[in-house]
């Protein structure tokens, strides 16, 4: 199984971002962990991130018919892209959600998720974690070990 993992704006700057909601690893720490969380499920990962809109939606369109699903973080975009949104339904992959804050206990302008109405299941403040379990999720559902 084949996966894009997409990371929206300022996943960058983890480690120096906000410490106290996002913790103190490091973007390149999140990389590491991801691909370990891949080869544990016997999954391919390609990893992106982008902090500009239309460079995302490209990504996820360029996805259609070399990939099996999708994990997105969108970041802030989660709560304002329509054009996400669309890109996510246009390729209609298998897609999971992630957020490594708990959103939905932060401000009220975060409860709007976008992306994740065409996202099949939503992992939320769980930090790294969230994504092994998103990509856990798309290898037992859909492919891999």
């Amino acid at each position: 199984m084949r996966i894009l993992v997409v990371n929206g704006p300022n996943i960058n700057m983890l480690g120096i971002r906000e410490p106290d909601i996002y913790g103190k690893n490091t973007f390149a720490d999140l990389e590491r962990f991801i691909r370990e969380s891949a080869a544990e499920f016997g999954v391919e990962a390609e990893l992106f991130q982008s902090n500009h809109e239309g460079a995302i939606v490209d990504k996820i369109q360029a996805a259609f018919g070399k990939t099996d699903g999708i994990v997105i973080n969108p970041a802030a975009y989660t709560h304002t892209s329509v054009a996400i949104l669309d890109a996510l339904k246009a390729v209609a992959l298998p897609a999971v959600e992630v957020h490594i804050s708990d959103v939905d206990s932060r401000e009220p302008f975060r409860q709007i998720s976008y992306a994740g109405m065409a996202c099949e299941k939503r992992f939320s403040g769980m930090g790294f974690e969230g994504y092994r379990a998103a990509i856990k999720y798309l290898a037992e559902r859909h492919g891999g070990k």
